[in-house]
């Protein structure tokens, strides 16, 4: 896979809401599934297949105690990431209807 295909790989998996939601619960420290569960509101099945994707690309890893699985964000810059993703989308470039005119 070449650089541009993994870059944006790395940030499609932040283009899903749950996704987003499960990480920044989890900028707040380690969590089980079933705290992940609790807080987002999803069944344990599709929390899990989201958690996947987060560990897959290296956003978040996984530790097993017994039958539980915990998760913790792997990098602290991924709360940098997060941040910066808040701010842009504040400034409502990524969301504002264009407005450019058609000239004839």
């Amino acid at each position: 896979m070449d650089e541009v295909a993994t870059v944006a790989r790395f940030f499609r998996a932040l283009g899903d809401s749950s996704r987003l939601r499960l990480l920044e619960f989890l900028l707040d420290g380690e969590h089980s599934v079933s705290d992940c569960v609790g807080q987002i509101g999803l069944s344990q099945g599709r929390v899990s297949t989201h958690l996947a994707c987060l560990a897959d690309c290296g956003y978040i890893q996984a530790r097993r105690e017994g039958r539980w699985c915990y998760y913790r964000v792997a990098d602290p810059r991924v709360a940098e990431l997060v941040t910066l993703a808040r701010a842009l989308a504040a400034c409502e470039r990524i969301d504002a209807p264009r407005t450019a005119s058609r000239r004839s």
